[in-house]
């Protein structure tokens, strides 16, 4: 397999977010909320708690949650056997640890924290436990989908937020300047997918989330788990891959092909770049999400194949590779400097093959600027 130059994960570590870039992440969130009209945030463990004070701890069935409130400074209440990892995250000193031992009533400690009456925005990935046992605790309240009321919250990525972006994009890119180095024909989908997450991981990131190798047929869905399938010449090849680096998310797609391409691959190839061209060309503050949608699926259905474009267009991405804002329609929610997003339009041909390209995309103050730069027009591979 291929061996990729070291200098390319030599570039330093940025520096580490602050407790005061921490609390001052949790004073927008409170204040968002109440303008929203709530009356706090409630966030488990997730991509939101990581977002707003830098702890991740496991996933259990004892309640870790985080209180914020314009009426109060935040609070965290944890289990007490994980106090002292929570000490030590890095947003701890911006917070007031409220811890609960076994047996005890993690509710009843939670319960003091909210008003008797009041609405809250929770987080998406909150446990149905956790939820029933405050609502049981406190009859009067109520609960929104964080999301849902507050979907800007993670959106909009500052000047070192950015910087980690720009960082897990240059090291996607450089995975797929290495992999199409590999010759494909006679190797299993597996063994490429094995060998893309190699490459992320010798590019520096900590987490590989998914390599999706589509060949041939299997190219015509969108999410294929590489499996056994061997890939032959004449093969068009989807590749879709990222994680984290630096705690912040890649994400490209590129599709090859395995010698000459027939006249209508090359077609339907062209057909997704002008359509992944004209979404970016799109991209301006102030747009809809919806539009970026809208002009990429209409170069493709003007092609004829409108109906093979079976995903939406784009998806933020920040802590997670997945997270709001969304591009598709529906979605009036308008782009703001700073936004980060996929653009992936695809063309998927049930039985035969499929393409996609993508692309992360940040949103600057006249435009739009790419974050992954390779090569967009069809790579030949061996």
């Amino acid at each position: 397999m291929s061996s990729a130059p070291a200098s390319a994960a030599s570039a330093p570590a940025p520096a580490p977010f602050t407790a005061d870039d921490y609390r001052a992440r949790m004073a927008r969130a409170a204040q968002s909320a109440a303008d929203a009209g709530l009356d706090g945030v409630l966030v488990a463990p997730g991509p939101d708690l990581v977002h707003l004070t830098g702890y991740r701890p496991a996933t259990t069935e004892r309640l870790t949650l985080l209180v914020l409130s314009v009426e109060q400074d935040p609070v965290l209440v944890v289990p007490t056997l994980e106090a002292p990892d929570a000490e030590q995250a890095p947003g701890a000193a911006a917070l007031t640890l409220r811890d609960w031992t076994d047996g005890k009533d993690p509710y009843a400690v939670t319960a003091p924290l909210l008003d008797f009456d009041g609405r809250f925005a929770v987080s998406d990935n909150t446990w149905a436990m956790h939820l029933l046992g405050l609502q049981q605790a406190l009859p009067a309240t109520s609960y929104v989908s964080l999301t849902a009321a507050l979907p800007m919250l993670r959106a909009v990525k500052d000047a070192a937020e950015l910087a980690r972006l720009e960082a897990a994009g240059a090291a996607a890119d450089a995975t797929y300047e290495e992999i199409v180095k590999l010759r494909f024909s006679g190797l299993r989908e597996n063994e490429v997918a094995a060998e893309l997450a190699h490459l992320l991981a010798q590019f520096g990131h900590e987490q590989v989330d998914f390599t999706v190798v589509g060949s041939g047929p299997n190219g015509a869905n969108p999410h294929h788990e590489a499996g056994e399938r061997v890939i032959e010449e004449g093969d068009m090849v989807v590749l879709d891959f990222g994680g984290l680096k630096h705690g912040y998310g890649s994400d490209t797609s590129r599709t090859v092909h395995v010698g000459a391409p027939s006249t209508e691959e090359q077609r339907v190839h062209d057909v997704v770049r002008e359509a992944q061209q004209a979404a970016f060309e799109a991209v301006r503050p102030g747009i809809a999400c919806q539009e970026v949608d809208r002009v990429a699926r209409a170069v493709i259905t003007e092609a004829g194949y409108g109906d093979r474009f079976i995903h939406r267009t784009g998806h933020g991405i920040g802590v997670t590779t997945h997270e709001p804002p969304y591009m598709i329609e529906g979605e009036e929610q308008p782009l703001v400097p700073g936004m980060c997003f996929s653009i992936e339009p695809g063309i998927y041909l049930p039985g035969r093959f499929g393409v996609r390209i993508e692309d992360i995309v940040t949103v600057t103050g006249d435009g739009g600027r790419r974050l992954n730069t390779t090569a967009r027009e069809m790579a030949v591979v061996s």
